[in-house]
């Protein structure tokens, strides 16, 4: 048996769909029971790793309600197939799977992981992961930027040693100062088993706008050079261009915020 804990074998999240992204509790491929076994029909889109999973964890209605099933590589009507028409995130695997009368055993139901609340509490996890990592995106297009500011010369003088670069810098450095913060507080919280799933989404919402217009502001600092591929700004800008989107959009984690602030539900307009 291969262990995906042990990296021995590499598993995709099968959520989100062709026309569903953030609205799951629409979605529309469908688990029927037959027997001990369950078909699945549906398909699933913008699946990491997917064409290259051992095991892809799908979520899918069953009676109505959202359920969690393990589905293998190579089981009879499941397939995925490389998004490759993509302009950001290129070194990731991009998927869409489709699954067409696939019949799996009933143990491969996830037993405890029932309604739309399951699938929410891993990309809790997965979205704590986003905020370091888009601090890390930020962090690295800053010192590109400051360290080729300090080496490029316009009008005879470094451009480091220009008011603008300078003010540049010193807001750069200001917002990622305090994201770093923002992870330090959140990670502790999580070590104590107190973090909220609010708090991540600020986290979220936060890091990953931060990062954006960093690497926005440090490609234009970098003049011409800043669209090549010599430098890694460019680079990190356009794949920021999907994390503003991915694990929750923007908007998403504001209406999080806003309930939580308010105990209203902007959806409904009422305290639910």
């Amino acid at each position: 048996m291969l262990l995906l804990g042990d990296g021995q074998a590499v598993r995709c999240y099968g959520l989100a769909e062709q026309d569903y992204g953030s609205d799951q509790e629409w979605m529309k491929i469908k688990a029927k029971r037959d027997g001990k076994e369950y078909d699945l029909n549906g398909a699933k889109m913008w699946i990491t790793n997917g064409a290259i999973a051992d095991v892809a964890v799908i979520w899918a209605k069953l009676d109505g309600v959202i359920r969690g099933f393990l589905v293998e590589k190579g089981t009879a009507g499941f397939s995925a197939s490389e998004i490759k028409t993509k302009l950001s995130l290129r070194a990731s695997f991009t998927s869409e799977l489709v699954l067409e009368d696939v019949r799996i055993p009933g143990e491969n139901l996830m037993p405890k992981a029932e309604g739309l609340k399951a699938p929410l509490q891993c990309l809790t996890q997965g979205r704590y992961g986003v905020a370091w990592g888009a601090l890390g995106s930020a962090m690295a297009c800053f010192e590109e930027a400051l360290s080729y500011t300090i080496e490029r010369k316009q009008f005879g003088r470094p451009l480091a040693s220009f008011q603008l670069t300078q003010a540049k810098l010193a807001d750069m450095v200001t917002e990622i100062t305090k994201a770093q913060l923002l992870c330090l507080k959140l990670g502790r919280l999580k070590d104590a088993g107190a973090m909220r799933h609010t708090q991540v989404s600020l986290a979220k919402r936060n890091n990953v706008r931060m990062a954006l217009e960093i690497a926005r502001t440090a490609r234009g600092m970098l003049g011409a050079n800043g669209i090549s591929d010599e430098y890694p700004v460019m680079r990190h800008m356009c794949n920021l261009e999907s994390v503003e989107t991915y694990e929750g959009t923007y908007e998403i984690h504001t209406l999080i915020l806003g309930k939580d602030l308010t105990g209203f539900d902007a959806l409904t307009g009422v305290k639910p």
